[in-house]
């Protein structure tokens, strides 16, 4: 559940990174999947629907602005049960937050196709900064990030305690995008 929002971030770095204006994200063609630990057995999930709108320019990464969007109640760990658990309010809450956000603040070129992206990740109401690192090319930006669930406030009551749900989740992304 946790791991969901750490996707979200990752999915809007990853998107500041395509190298052309007016981008479009090929949403059938991308992926935002998170993996966390329950009981220390990894578990995967991935979100269905986000979205994202990009001004990039490779000759001037640091110009460049992303924002995305991650619909939480897509969240998906294969079975309806669970997923309905993730929506509740003890998780994402997606009746009061049901978006979870990143803004980007800063483009940082790092190397050939590759760039750290500064930006601003807010889940139920909780913002923080947040830097992802991606890997651009052919019109696909890929990567992964970090993130602990408890500072988004994913996880409240029981679940606080990361005995059973760990705070880190790792957020992954494949983003396709035409126009480039």
């Amino acid at each position: 559940m946790n791991r969901l929002s750490t996707f979200a971030a990752a999915l809007a770095l990853s998107a500041a990174l395509l190298p052309a204006h007016g981008a479009t994200l090929q949403p059938d063609k991308s992926e935002l999947s998170f993996t966390f630990k329950q009981m220390g057995v990894p578990v995967d999930g991935k979100f269905k629907k986000f979205e994202a709108q990009l001004d990039f320019d490779a000759k001037k990464p640091e110009a460049g602005k992303i924002a995305f969007t991650v619909d939480l109640g897509s969240v998906s760990l294969g079975d309806p049960s669970f997923d309905k658990e993730l929506a509740g309010s003890t998780w994402f809450d997606t009746k009061r937050n049901g978006k979870a956000t990143f803004v980007s603040t800063g483009i940082k070129p790092t190397g050939a196709g590759k760039y750290d992206v500064a930006g601003k990740l807010t889940i139920k109401g909780a913002s923080r900064d947040v830097v992802v690192p991606i890997t651009l090319s052919s019109g696909v930006a890929a990567g992964s990030v970090p993130i602990k669930r408890l500072d988004f406030k994913v996880g409240d009551g029981e679940w606080a305690d990361t005995s059973v749900v760990a705070n880190d989740v790792t957020v992954k992304f494949k983003l396709s995008f035409s126009g480039l």
